[in-house]
């Protein structure tokens, strides 16, 4: 059992490490690079499945007991969430090999996505808020080196955007661990939970949970502070951008949810009715950013602005419907975006460019990447029966159920305009008549698709994936539903950690 919960750590850094040693050794850190991702995802899977059957686990670092020592603990949100991580982890490691240039490669590739997959899994697993704040730091330096790599001049450009928007959000979170700190005397999050729940001023609570909602609104790319997202997401190598969608802003939205379930529930009709706000401001400025858009990849970024929103209409709504869609939509959108970013990727390898009034013709040059694109595509607008249409079904009926009728009508009209965005990059991109597009803009037609089974294996998988949890919604939801049960009774998690009763 505490091997499970120290493997999704330990085998990206042991991997990380390997491909350090071996930095002149280009095939060697491929290789150590596939089997620390490969590594990680079984790690992920043994973890999960033992917290499903046995319930919530934790240890403490180094046998110094809670709250003093180091906690790492998996309740079935995190442990879903590492298994997460693990697939998209694998799914770019595999596009990388057939994507990544061997400059890039030299320059240290391989052990950042390493640390990276690291920092995540971290995140998800610790049970401390200082050391949530470390790992977000670790994530920082790796993913802010990936989008630097290369040295072209939009990918600085987009690097300083974003690490100075996220040293602003490690200033805010810092702040705010510090004087958490002064009122509570500890960090451990489930000792935070019991003492938090007996302050005398719930006021001071509440200003706490702003401080954190900053912090956390700003990795997660929250309205109004997702400007940085769109500026940065489509200038690195499109495996890198993937990751990013996949997992970066997700780690945000992790943190939102971990501390408004476990920490800062003390004024759920003042803080968690913001959040609902938040929610259709962010789907709404999010899914408009991306109507507006003619570039493939900057389109998809917006609409990782979009995504989040549903994400917080769960926990805005903070019922156990509401939460298990979160942790369901979470899910969907995580495979779904990063499959998009992936298409995006092959689509430029065949015209040389992500300009949608320059493409067309992708449907008759690839009919298969036009399927590979359809398919998340029409999950990402919710149409049935793919995994979109179930995650999105749980929300609006937790919002009528909660008489949240203002949420549920945004969720449907944005719901609509991803179908318009979707439509226009199929129009544009796919059906479009190659040779109009070619005279109009004076390119040649899209050329023959590449035979690169690398490229296609992970768009294919994760596909498939999204086909899985949409036929087979109802094991998945079971699942989410447990995990929101957790999420919102957290005496289970109190337990695990400090053990006795809560």
């Amino acid at each position: 059992m505490t091997l499970l919960l120290i493997l999704p750590i330990l085998i990206p850094f042991l991997a990380a490490i390997a491909a350090l040693m071996a930095w002149r050794r280009r095939a060697l850190q491929r290789a150590f690079g596939v089997a620390g991702s490969i590594g990680l995802l079984f790690a992920a899977v043994g973890l999960f499945e033992s917290v499903r059957r046995h319930g919530i686990q934790s240890v403490q670092i180094g046998n110094w007991p809670a709250p003093f020592g180091i906690t790492l603990v998996a309740d079935l949100f995190s442990a879903v969430m590492v298994v997460v991580a693990g697939v998209v982890g694998a799914a770019v490691m595999f596009y990388s090999l057939g994507s990544i240039d061997p400059e890039r490669e030299s320059f240290g590739y391989h052990p950042l996505v390493q640390i990276l997959l690291m920092g995540v899994c971290g995140a998800f697993l610790t049970g401390d808020i200082f050391n949530l704040y470390v790992w977000f730091e670790v994530l920082l330096m790796a993913s802010f080196v990936l989008l630097a790599l290369g040295g072209e001049r939009a990918q600085m450009e987009g690097a300083i955007k974003y690490v100075t928007l996220n040293l602003m959000s490690s200033a805010f979170f810092l702040a705010a661990i510090g004087i958490l700190y002064g009122v509570a005397g500890t960090l451990n999050m489930a000792d935070l939970s019991r003492k938090l729940a007996g302050l005398p001023s719930p006021g001071l609570a509440t200003t706490l949970a702003m401080l954190f909602l900053v912090a956390f609104g700003i990795k997660a790319a929250i309205f109004p502070l997702f400007f940085w997202l769109p500026a940065s997401y489509h200038v690195p190598p499109v495996a890198v951008t993937a990751l990013f969608s996949g997992l970066l802003t997700k780690v945000g939205v992790y943190a939102l949810v971990r501390v408004f379930t476990l920490l800062f529930v003390q004024d759920i009709g003042y803080t968690h009715t913001l959040l609902l706000v938040v929610a259709g401001l962010t789907m709404v400025t999010g899914v408009l950013g991306a109507v507006a858009q003619m570039e493939f990849r900057r389109l998809l970024s917006f609409h990782i602005v979009s995504q989040i929103g549903y994400l917080l209409m769960g926990l805005g709504i903070f019922t156990p419907l509401a939460l298990a869609g979160t942790v369901f939509f979470m899910v969907h959108v995580i495979f779904s975006k990063a499959a998009l970013f992936l298409v995006s990727g092959v689509a430029d390898r065949l015209a040389g460019t992500t300009d949608l009034k320059k493409l067309g013709g992708l449907y008759r040059a690839a009919p298969g990447l036009s399927i590979l694109f359809l398919i998340p595509a029409l999950s990402l607008a919710g149409l049935p029966p793919l995994s979109g249409f179930f995650a999105k079904l749980t929300l609006v009926q937790a919002g009528l159920g909660s008489a949240r009728y203002p949420i549920v009508a945004v969720a449907l009209g944005v719901s609509i305009l991803t179908l318009f965005s979707m439509v226009k990059i199929w129009t544009e991109a796919f059906w479009k008549d190659p040779q109009a597009s070619a005279e109009r803009t004076g390119r040649g037609a899209v050329g023959a698709p590449p035979a690169q089974p690398l490229l296609y294996l992970p768009m294919l998988m994760l596909a498939i994936l999204i086909v899985l949890l949409g036929l087979g919604a109802e094991p998945m939801m079971n699942i989410a539903m447990r995990a929101a049960e957790q999420l919102l009774d957290p005496s289970e998690y109190v337990r695990s950690v400090l053990g006795g009763e809560p």
